[in-house]
């Protein structure tokens, strides 16, 4: 008989499942290394979420993709790689010190000619970008990802994966009382995400929550 117990917050499950399915080679442990060296804050996503976008990614067959928040790179290596051949990934950081980070790690990792990182408030450059794209990733500032989310529809080839992270925001979603920015903008984006009829969309809890979703309509 199938057990009911939940076991996915187990650490050595996690460890267990991590080291099969997503185990880091060099150049992504450097990347890690790299950042620390820069000051930048861990908030990278982990190496398991970064296994299931690539999967997803290659599911898709994309090679157009869009990431909203380059931080230091590790995601966009992760996604660089699972890119078809000939394949771009357009990723987009506020920070100048920390886009600068993040281009020397593409070189680093080898995948500096399908990376292109674009400075500036993606509030702003998003509106600039032409569709369609194959796959979005969203993963920057939470109290803007209503905003996002309508860009990303708008960007996305029926058929693309729309993605995001931190949809729990570390439990505060349930809580009532919360009602910062950040809390308010991941309520908004998940409503969205869970009704828009253009959408499926499902939620992976791992780590703080990915949320997918393939773009079904216009």
């Amino acid at each position: 008989m199938a057990t009911t117990t939940d076991i996915t917050g187990d650490p050595k499950v996690l460890a267990y499942a991590r080291a099969l399915y997503a185990p880091e080679d060099r150049v992504l442990v450097e990347i890690r290394e790299r950042q620390e060296r820069a000051g930048l804050p861990p908030i990278s996503i982990s190496a398991d979420e970064a296994q299931i976008i690539a999967v997803l990614l290659e599911a898709v067959g994309a090679k157009r993709v869009l990431e909203i928040g380059t931080l230091g790179g590790y995601s966009g290596v992760w996604i660089a790689r699972a890119l078809k051949p000939g394949g771009t990934l357009t990723t987009i950081e506020i920070d100048p010190a920390t886009a600068q980070v993040a281009r020397e790690t593409f070189q680093a990792a080898g995948v500096g000619d399908r990376v292109n990182v674009v400075e500036g408030d993606a509030r702003t450059i998003v509106t600039k970008l032409d569709p369609p794209f194959d796959a979005v990733f969203i993963d920057a500032d939470k109290a803007s990802l209503e905003t996002y989310f309508h860009d990303a529809m708008r960007l996305l080839r029926v058929g693309g994966l729309l993605l995001c992270d931190n949809v729990f925001l570390d439990g505060r979603v349930v809580v009532d009382a919360d009602r910062k920015p950040d809390v308010e903008g991941v309520r908004a984006f998940n409503r969205l995400a869970s009704s828009d009829s253009r959408l499926k969309a499902a939620v992976i809890p791992v780590r703080d929550g990915l949320t997918f979703g393939i773009k079904v309509a216009d």
